[in-house]
């Protein structure tokens, strides 16, 4: 294997590179990147840069000197527009093909936008430093920011923006924010918390239009007829894999690049991070995660059988995820999605505490874990690890 290609410089495709080279590839290695930055730490774009307590300085995964070292065909601020797998080739923006004997696509995802926004100031997304940096600008005490989307990156910006002073509105469309996912308990908890925090939140929120005037936002139209008056809107209503580059390739496309048990999607070609929906042996079902644990985690294991092809290990981890909001941690392990029950082992609003343990079929496949001791969130971890038994789930875990 002479030369492997990683289309994506963020945290999964440099994962994959590193790993690589940590295992002994000497061989050839392009990295390519649709930013020009170095590739850098996207949660904090949602916390610490707004806040300002982190400069972007702080971003970069790694120092320039540490790529370096990694003996790179590096190509920043380049997107893939095409891919020809029975020549094994990448077609770049700038007319130029590379070739490969390996390919890992770690493309991402791109936030959904709302149509009609184009070109309207004060309308946000939140993906790139680029992105943080014009929403930071304005955030100030007394402005009016309207969030669409009450999700993990919606809920954050609003923590950060009330701590700032700035009068927030946040808008879901379900019943409670992110009810879906992790349930009605958990849901209700976080919104009790944004109210404590005087954030007005509005469920069942059906979203007409964004109002703009002089090419400035003024406000948002709901279907109800209601006008919500808003001098920035975030627009925080999911992602969308980035695999338009993949059509004709005759990759399978489907909510993100499907590939298997292994992360291999073709022969020779693999799915590192938030593009890739692969199939979790531990749970039985195919999932794509958007965090970035998991797409370093991938990134290494793809990397592992890249150059061990006779010796595949299938990548089965118990999904990460965490959120910082108003001070307090929310962590969550395994599989939530689609779950048949969930099951609050501890609930206390007043010290911000909460446990939910979830249950898909007769076994615990995930747990939501906010303000408890790591022990206790580790303990639990290890149970959903072992595809405990629902049964004996909650007696265990209370003893831990």
């Amino acid at each position: 294997m002479n030369r492997v290609v990683i289309v994506g410089a963020s945290a999964g495709g440099l994962a994959t590179a590193e790993a690589l080279r940590r295992l002994g590839y000497q061989g050839g290695l392009t990295l390519i990147g649709g930013e020009e930055h170095l590739p850098y730490d996207r949660p904090p774009l949602s916390k610490q840069i707004l806040t300002g307590e982190w400069q972007p300085d702080r971003l970069p995964l790694r120092r320039p000197e540490d790529i370096d070292a990694l003996g790179l065909d590096l190509r920043l601020g380049m997107t893939a527009t095409g891919l020809d797998t029975a020549r094994r080739t990448v077609a770049l923006a700038d007319g130029t093909r590379v070739s490969y004997d390996a390919l890992v696509i770690a493309t991402g995802v791109r936030p959904r936008g709302l149509p009609g926004t184009e070109g309207l100031a004060g309308v946000h997304t939140l993906r790139t430093l680029e992105d943080a940096l014009a929403f930071k600008a304005r955030l100030r005490p007394g402005r009016r920011l309207v969030i669409v989307g009450a999700g993990f990156i919606g809920a954050e910006a609003a923590a950060v923006a009330r701590g700032l002073g700035v009068e927030v509105t946040l808008l879901e469309a379900a019943p409670l924010p992110l009810a879906q996912a992790v349930g009605e308990q958990a849901g209700q908890f976080l919104a009790q918390i944004h109210r404590d925090h005087g954030v007005w939140l509005h469920t069942g929120a059906q979203v007409a239009g964004i109002l703009g005037a002089e090419g400035e936002v003024r406000g948002v139209g709901l279907a109800d007829g209601t006008v919500l008056p808003a001098d920035d809107v975030l627009v925080a209503i999911g992602s969308l894999p980035n695999t338009e580059w993949l059509a004709g390739s005759g990759l399978t496309v489907d909510n993100g690049l499907v590939c298997d048990e292994f992360s291999a999607a073709a022969p020779g070609v693999y799915g590192v991070g938030d593009v890739a929906r692969w199939h979790n042996p531990l749970f039985g079902t195919a999932m794509r995660i958007e965090h970035r644990t998991n797409a370093a985690e991938q990134g290494m294991a793809v990397a592992r059988n890249l150059l061990k092809p006779d010796a595949r290990r299938p990548f089965a981890p118990v999904p990460y995820f965490w959120s910082d909001q108003y001070g307090m941690r929310i962590q969550a392990y395994g599989y939530l999605r689609g779950h048949d029950e969930a099951l609050v082992m501890e609930h206390d609003p007043a010290q911000r505490r909460l446990l939910v343990a979830y249950r898909t079929g007769d076994r615990l496949a995930g747990v939501l874990a906010v303000g408890l001791p790591p022990k206790t969130v580790r303990a639990m971890r290890a149970l959903v690890a072992a595809g405990t038994a629902w049964e004996s789930a909650a007696s265990d875990a209370a003893a831990a």
